[in-house]
């Protein structure tokens, strides 16, 4: 089932997120303005970006958290084997943590940069 699941993610961010994605180029010469200057004939935004949105930090936030409860799982595992190592295997899973949490809030600035 996780295997499936997995496939399906990896197809649909292939093949459905540039589609989602993409937007119209600029004709040659024309100076592009910046979203945040309003402009009374500037077209409104698309709800497909905040379909994307929603689906970034969806993915995102199941990633992080399959990673970071399979991370405590198995720290917890090596502790309840080996007590004497607990110092050093709550080091490794913090910084680990702390890594899978920064992916995540990548996942979540860029969702606002879309």
């Amino acid at each position: 089932m996780t295997k499936t699941f997995g496939i399906l993610t990896i197809c649909f961010a292939i093949f459905a997120l540039p589609v989602l994605f993409a937007q119209e180029s600029a004709p040659a010469g024309e100076v592009v303005k910046a979203e945040t200057e309003h402009h009374p004939t500037a077209p409104a935004r698309s709800p497909i970006s905040d379909i994307a949105k929603g689906i970034t930090i969806a993915i995102a936030a199941l990633g992080g958290a399959i990673g970071q409860g399979k991370a405590t799982a198995s720290a917890v595992e090596s502790i309840s084997r080996n007590p004497s190592a607990a110092g050093s295997i709550n080091i490794a899973m913090i910084i680990g943590l702390a890594l899978i949490e920064s992916l995540v809030i990548y996942a979540w600035v860029i969702s606002f940069l879309i």
